[in-house]
């Protein structure tokens, strides 16, 4: 989308350096805020309490959004870890990336990060948990990059579930703290491996949820106990995101700096479930996002309508150090900056230019022939979602012969796979893994589980064409390489994991490489030969 604002007079700025970039006066550094940025791994939108949740408690979100904004449609643009991390960091699309388009992948040296830029201009930088990946952030002569800034990940903590990291973020962030200089602004990427699977089965309900407390289960899956207490599972990672959160954000409270902070609390993509994490389906994309921040937003417990997605972060953040250029350390960044919003006042669409986000994927997973990916752009709107499937004749969630490995292994999984394989169910397997056509048209105000194609409708065709002049309009001004005819690059770029080379080829030859994050039930006996699902 075009937008054009203007940028916010900084009377501070004073001379810059060869080594740090702006730099600011000594008032102008005190005045500008501590940044903390909260990302949970895999995390879908509407489960808090701050969006009417009832089976996932979320106190500390729910104080972000309640003293500052909650936003109703914040996307990532492409809904894996590494990509959608990349586009947080950089304020660029994934297909703007280079390799960084792709899962497992190289960051390329040429696109820093906004962590990276704040470091230069005089911020201290710092992480725990997981920051980018899965990949390898190196510089031009080899050496790993600080791209979330320096790792804190000494402290540990036993947690109430099996499946959950003993990293003990909040100890972790307060070593950080201690280590930091008085009146020295800072920068704090917050990152849990919550709740990326595996989960502990059970542990939902052993913790005190109850399966009658999910009000709905998205239409393409199964509603069973099985499909519920994978749910169940899933929350209490979540709640753990958000514990460790409340426990920083009183630590900040304790020291009298909460409010000199801009937090942002949000995550990568959707949930880590069939259809969902991977894909490019409205819950793929949909993301929580709550940002409090009292010196630079105007009001508190503000709703916001606007479509806003992860690109427009980085510069947000970089407005607020003060910073004007994001070179040479960055390269020109394709989102906006969210000050528009905060100074606004009132709830609902603020800017009415922030009407739409364009979506899409490359390589997301391994275990296709020729180590392919699937492509797939998109743009989505408040009533409508059209996507593109580039290479229909593949399979969307990675090839059924290798464990449909861009789908995490789960028990909903292996419930899906098994109601196939019995002859009981195929319509969740259809949804959740079948091969998909050329063009998908989802009136999502009505259908937001996208289980309508409407695509061939004649009575949708105007809808369908002008969606995607739409949508190409935008990603030609992106230089999408799709667009320009060039979209095999995408597939050119090696896995920067030699075990992850040539996996179908490999596999089908005989050799059993390591998949740990599906089940070894995930794999089909042999390839299945199916008609194309028309959804």
């Amino acid at each position: 989308m075009i937008m054009k604002y203007w940028i916010l007079p900084l009377a501070c700025l004073v001379l810059f350096t060869e080594n740090r970039g702006t730099i600011l006066s000594s008032a102008a550094q005190n005045a500008r805020p501590h940044i903390l940025f909260a990302i949970a791994d895999d995390w879908s939108y509407g489960h808090a309490s701050a969006y009417g949740c009832s089976w996932v408690e979320t106190p500390a979100f729910d104080r972000l959004a309640r003293e500052g904004l909650l936003f109703d449609h914040a996307y990532t643009p492409n809904a894996k870890c590494a990509p959608s991390r990349a586009t947080i960091l950089t304020g660029r699309y994934s297909w703007q990336l280079e390799e960084a388009a792709n899962h497992v992948c190289q960051f390329p040296p040429k696109f820093g990060g906004f962590m990276e830029r704040l470091s230069a201009g005089g911020y201290q930088t710092g992480y725990t948990g997981k920051g980018w990946g899965p990949g390898t952030a190196k510089d031009v002569s080899g050496k790993p990059r600080l791209i979330t800034g320096k790792a804190y990940q000494g402290a540990k903590r036993r947690p109430k579930a099996s499946g959950i990291s003993h990293n003990d973020y909040a100890s972790n962030f307060e070593t950080f703290l201690n280590e930091q200089k008085p009146g020295q602004p800072w920068a704090f990427w917050y990152g849990t491996t919550e709740p990326h699977r595996g989960y502990e089965y059970g542990s939902g309900v052993r913790l005190g949820k109850k399966l009658n407390q999910i009000d709905r289960v998205p239409a393409y899956w199964p509603d069973n106990d099985n499909t519920r207490n994978d749910m169940l599972d899933y929350a209490i990672e979540v709640e753990h995101y958000d514990h460790h959160l409340e426990r920083i954000l009183s630590l900040l409270e304790e020291r009298g700096l909460l409010d000199q902070t801009l937090v942002v609390a949000t995550s990568d993509h959707g949930m880590p479930f069939p259809r969902v994490k991977g894909q490019a389906y409205l819950h793929s994309n949909h993301v929580p996002l709550a940002i409090r921040w009292p010196g630079g937003i105007r009001g508190s417990g503000r709703h916001i309508a606007d479509f806003v997605n992860f690109t427009d972060l980085a510069p947000t953040f970089l407005e607020a150090a003060g910073i004007q250029a994001p070179g040479p350390i960055m390269q020109a960044m394709s989102g906006h900056s969210l000050f528009d919003i905060f100074k606004a006042s009132g709830s609902g669409q603020i800017n009415p230019e922030r009407n739409r986000v364009i979506v899409g994927k490359e390589r997301h997973d391994i275990g296709r022939p020729n180590d392919w990916g699937y492509p797939i752009r998109g743009i989505l709107t408040s009533d409508w979602l059209y996507l593109h499937n580039f290479e229909p004749a593949r399979w969307p969630a990675g090839n059924p012969e290798t464990g449909y490995l861009n789908c995490d292994g789960s028990p909903l999984k292996t419930q899906i796979l098994e109601a196939r394989r019995k002859g009981l169910s195929t319509a969740s397997w259809e949804l959740s893994f079948g091969k998909r056509p050329e063009e998908e048209l989802y009136h999502v105000a009505m259908d937001e589980d996208c289980m309508n194609n409407l695509a061939e409708s004649l009575e949708h065709q105007k809808t369908s064409t002008r969606l995607k002049d739409l949508m190409q309009k935008d990603l030609l001004r992106h230089q999408d390489p799709r667009m320009l005819g060039k979209g095999d690059v995408f597939e050119s770029y090696p896995f920067v994991n030699e075990s992850n080379v040539h996996f179908y080829e490999r596999y089908m030859s005989g050799e059993r490489p390591r998949t740990g994050w599906v089940h070894p039930s995930d794999f089909e006996p042999a390839a299945l030969e199916l008609s194309l699902i028309h959804i």
